[in-house]
């Protein structure tokens, strides 16, 4: 149980982050993004006028999971209970979609909003 109020509490912790750097963007050139990030993976012209600009980012990996382990050990002077803990680990993968819009202002895209990622995108 103390490990999942541990990932419960990490992941609360890191939340805001993609939200605070893509609202780090919002005033500037959509060319900062793009310097960053690379090219988007898709652009739509919007009905207002604006233009979304959308990256998509997969993050994978492996997440150790830790368990109790117990052994009972019988001898002739009787028995024993070891103790121990074992270690698995457990492949992951998340893809998150990032959308940055932006208003034309003369040749210019100027970012003027994003799209929350969603929670575990943060």
């Amino acid at each position: 149980m103390r490990r999942v109020s541990i990932v419960f509490a990490a992941a609360f912790l890191l939340s805001g982050c993609a939200s605070q750097i893509m609202e780090s963007y919002v005033g500037g050139s959509i060319q900062e993004p793009i310097l960053d990030y690379g090219p988007p993976a898709i652009v739509l012209d919007l009905e207002d006028g604006r233009r979304a600009y959308q990256w998509r980012m997969t993050s994978s990996g492996v997440m150790p999971m830790t368990s109790p382990t117990t052994a009972t050990v019988f001898g002739s002077g009787g028995y024993a209970t070891a103790y121990g803990t074992s270690t698995t680990y457990v492949p992951y993968s998340q893809e998150c979609l990032y959308t940055l819009t932006a208003v034309q202002q003369g040749a210019r895209w100027i970012v003027d909003g994003f799209r929350d990622p969603g929670f575990w995108c943060e």
